[in-house]
């Protein structure tokens, strides 16, 4: 989150050269692509990232790529027919492209990997690349070539021109591409981020869908969803929002995960950026903010919580004709800053409180989405606002919502199928999801994925890792899963430990007991990693 603060400026980039991140897949050629710039750049005394050679063993490699694209200059991008069906690699190029155009970098420079200009990438890619200028790679041939030109880019500081809408090439049948399965253009959606408000793929999960479109529409409408990672909750709050358009509202939405980290360690420094950024959501110039904080931040005399009170009431309010939806995503990366954390969420407790009986604070509802892998136990949950509002905790999928994607992935299945499947993933919305792209998009079949689900080789290799660095940071909750994957029975556990484990989504609780949940893949996938760290 930034905005007109006066926190300490982010660090500068380096002078010795340019940060570079390469995307690539860890397959042939494009890694031994990846390592060739990786070298020439590193040469030629920039700063390239190559996720093989610049993450260190043991090290978050979530928040070390997360942090990386944030602070590039040049996003090198190796298209190949395994990237351009890679989960990790679209979302990285969402990253990419949002902050180049809210910030003016990364330089986006692709790399098309024995994949022909003609050939069709998906519809994400393709809206995210369209205009950008893309080069290509046959052979080691073409490997100098392309690292004279990346240097002569980046050397100069600048991109290469974009391409004229009208002059872009179309993609077309070719004999190579004929025998390629085919990529999800129209009739399949890549199962990644945000669904569109459009899509055909999105399922409504009732009541919920229902209740919470319906609580926006209350006096202190305030509606918070629930679940562990990639469960659905962003793309419910879009349709939250969506709403909130029809019924006339104003809407802000503040997306934690664009937050610098240095902005959580402040409650000062964290409240007057969410001010700003709330204020520049409602189309208020720089200027007019610096002058708002001057008359109404009031530092020497009213802690930070007053301030940013007297701060919506006089500055927000007023320009608001109808109601605000305040939307926050990802909370939950908040709550690493305990007191920060705590502070804040009194304080839209609060606020949700004085919209039941002040007119002026009436025009605020919000919505919420937060993890449940990152939960805060509060000691007086009184003083939070998770016991207020409507709480919604996304579902599972069920079988027949199952079935109902399966017919719009145009599966031929029956219950067999739909039964095996859930059998290993239960109802995990995107992992449901992964698994139907995947076969629709003829790049495996049900057999295999079934076969390699377990293993670090299958679609579900990053799912896996990342719960198991989950547990490896928290050696508590890695003892207490080996107890339950070591048992074919419900396994009696603490209860606070039991409560993470629920919110990872990694067991199920049957009268306070703890089951394991998705046994097939997690029990064969954990047991033998647990006991080595254990």
């Amino acid at each position: 989150m930034t905005g007109a603060t006066n926190c300490s400026p982010s660090e500068e980039s380096s002078k010795t050269g340019k940060r570079v991140f390469i995307s690539y897949r860890a397959q042939e050629p494009d890694q031994t692509l990846a390592k060739a710039f990786h070298d020439r750049l590193k040469a030629a005394n920039h700063q390239p990232f190559m996720a093989a050679e610049s993450i260190a063993w043991g090290e978050n490699w979530v928040d070390r790529i997360d942090q990386e694209l944030r602070l590039c200059d040049y996003f090198l991008l190796l298209l190949s027919e395994q990237s351009v069906t890679s989960d990790m690699v679209a979302g990285e190029v969402r990253i990419a492209k949002q902050l180049k155009d809210k910030l003016g970098k990364p330089v986006i420079l692709p790399i098309r990997v024995n994949l022909p200009l003609n050939d069709p990438l998906n519809y994400e890619l393709r809206s995210s690349l369209e205009t950008i200028q893309q080069k290509t790679w046959s052979s080691t041939d073409d490997t100098p070539k392309l690292l004279q030109e990346i240097l002569k880019v980046i050397d100069a500081g600048a991109a290469p021109e974009p391409l004229d809408k009208d002059n872009i090439i179309a993609p077309v049948v070719t004999a190579s591409s004929q025998n390629r399965p085919p990529l999800p253009v129209v009739d399949l959606e890549l199962p990644s981020g945000t669904m569109p408000l459009n899509s055909k793929y999105y399922i409504r999960r009732e009541p919920w869908d229902s209740r919470c479109l319906q609580e926006i529409g209350n006096r202190a409408g305030l509606v918070r969803i629930k679940a562990p990672r990639q469960m659905g909750k962003t793309s419910l709050l879009a349709r939250i929002r969506e709403q909130a358009h029809v019924l006339g509202y104003q809407t802000v939405t503040l997306d934690f995960l664009e937050t610098d980290e240095t902005t959580f360690d402040h409650l000062n420094c964290f409240l007057k950026s969410f001010c700003s950024l709330i204020s520049l959501q409602l189309d208020m110039s720089p200027q007019k903010i610096r002058s708002y904080f001057e008359e109404y931040w009031i530092e020497d005399l009213f802690g930070p919580k007053i301030n940013c009170n007297n701060y919506l009431q006089n500055c927000i309010f007023p320009v608001i004709d109808n109601y605000l939806l305040l939307v926050i995503d990802e909370l939950d990366l908040l709550f690493s800053s305990d007191k920060v954390a705590k502070k804040f969420l009194m304080l839209l407790r609060a606020w949700n409180e004085k919209a039941k009986v002040d007119t002026t604070w009436a025009k605020l509802k919000m919505a919420l989405a937060y993890s449940t892998e990152s939960y805060v136990v509060f000691e007086d949950i009184n003083h939070s606002p998770f016991n207020v509002g409507l709480t919604v905790e996304l579902p599972e999928f069920t079988p027949e919502q199952v079935t109902i994607l399966v017919d719009k992935h145009r599966l031929n299945w029956g219950t067999k199928e739909v039964t095996a499947l859930m059998n290993m993933v239960g109802g995990h919305p995107y992992l449901i999801r992964l698994a139907l792209y995947q076969i629709a998009n003829q790049d495996l079949a049900l057999d295999q994925l079934l076969a390699e689900a377990s293993t670090d080789a299958g679609i579900y290799g990053e799912h896996l890792r990342r719960h198991l660095w989950n547990l490896k940071q928290h050696p508590d909750l890695a003892k207490a899963f080996l107890q339950v994957i070591s048992s074919d029975s419900p396994v009696s556990l603490e209860s606070i430990l039991a409560f993470k484990l629920n919110g990872m989504g990694l067991i199920n609780l049957q009268n306070d007991n703890a089951v394991l949940r998705h046994e097939p893949m997690y029990r064969p996938y954990f047991r033998s990693r647990l006991k080595v760290i254990s």
